[in-house]
């Protein structure tokens, strides 16, 4: 009886046109509207780049050519240099080919034609070349025996640091809002939990007085329903990781398997959400999608998903907030594996996930056997 309950519970939740667009459709679509408007901007904005420069030789200054070359090794390299006449580099900088130009003069100067972080760091490379040279070429003329020497300290590479690298995952901030799309797709399983009352309360629908009319007991239906919803809500979630992943190429680290493991997880929750929300009360299907939507769309907006900064904002405000936030702690799961070596802070999200699903499933199922009808 369970099993043939929840074969029928498969076949309408595939049919429900509406979970095919919230839960198919729209996060695809959304996704793909997301890596348009934020492809390179990471790249362009916060990754370090090569700068390119256009250097003016007014007159030959063999220690710079030296320097420059240096600068012009490694996998990342800190510059570009093209050397050119006058007119030809004021032409690169107007048609922003190169972020400022060095001239070769009796002394070293530097023009660029805005301010920026890539100007900034050329402007300081040019006095650090310029203090240096003016270092050398007084202790040429005034102890030309401790040149050398001098030339040699400036030579020497001084590590006094050292790299400790704080994630291996991806480091851009931008994949927040893809983390959030995620966490989006799993609180609209909630429309999927709706479905289950909807088919159960003979109120709601004419299926939901058949269902009432049946010898099946109502927990085995209300169970066959509940395990099916999250099948097909966890099939959902699947295909918008695998979509994300590898089809529009997001980074999500090297720790992909546990992400499907936080998305299945989230999209039960939403679904034991819709549940318990569509249990409450003899309210018409209208009343109780709308209330839905909007707990769904709210807690959504708090963790981020319209503006970035918003999660900070009400962690400022209300600490507590974002750790019962399902939609935050979701996002947050995706976050702690990109960002964190060990799995602690994950685990810590995953189950409070996994708690608030059996809660909601809990009050879902006390609130779904106490109605009862005079008739039918």
């Amino acid at each position: 009886m369970f099993l043939h309950n929840l074969k029928y519970e498969l076949k309408s939740s595939i049919r429900a046109k509406d979970l095919i667009f919230w839960l198919m459709i729209f996060p695809v679509v959304l996704g793909t509207f997301f890596k348009i408007a934020f492809d390179g901007i990471y790249e362009k904005t916060t990754k370090f780049n090569t700068i390119p420069v256009a250097v003016v030789e007014v007159q030959k200054n063999p220690v710079f050519n030296s320097v420059a070359e240096t600068l012009e090794e490694g996998d990342t390299p800190f510059l570009k240099a093209e050397y050119t006449d006058r007119k030809k580099a004021l032409e690169l900088l107007e048609n922003e080919k190169v972020e400022g130009i060095i001239y070769l003069d009796e002394k070293l100067s530097l023009s660029v034609a805005e301010e920026g972080i890539e100007e900034t760091m050329l402007k300081a490379f040019v006095e650090e070349y310029t203090a240096e040279e003016k270092i050398i070429t007084d202790a040429v003329k005034n102890d030309p025996m401790k040149a050398q020497a001098v030339i040699d300290a400036f030579s020497q590479e001084v590590d006094v640091c050292k790299e400790i690298p704080l994630t291996q995952g991806n480091p851009d901030n931008l994949i927040q809002y893809f983390y959030n799309l995620i966490a989006m797709v799993g609180i609209y399983g909630t429309i999927t939990g709706l479905h289950i009352t909807i088919n159960k309360q003979a109120n709601l629908s004419a299926l939901g007085a058949r269902n009432n009319c049946s010898p099946t007991p109502k927990s085995v239906g209300l169970c066959a329903s509940l395990i099916g919803s999250f099948m097909v809500q966890a099939v959902c979630m699947i295909i918008c990781v695998t979509y994300l992943a590898f089809v529009l190429r997001i980074d999500f680290g090297d720790r992909l398997p546990p992400v499907y493991l936080a998305a299945i997880i989230g999209g039960m929750m939403g679904v034991s959400l819709g549940f318990m929300v569509g249990s409450i009360g003899r309210m018409s299907v209208d009343a109780k999608v709308g209330i839905s939507m909007a707990v769904s769309m709210t807690l959504c907006f708090l963790s981020g998903l319209m503006v970035g900064d918003m999660k900070a904002v009400v962690a400022s405000k209300i600490p507590w907030f974002n750790n019962i936030n399902p939609v935050a702690v979701m996002s947050d799961s995706f976050y702690c594996l990109n960002i964190y070596s060990d799995y602690r802070r994950f685990l810590t999200k995953i189950a409070t996930l996994l708690i608030m699903t059996a809660v909601f499933s809990v009050l879902g199922f006390i609130f779904s056997r106490r109605k009862k009808y005079a008739s039918l």
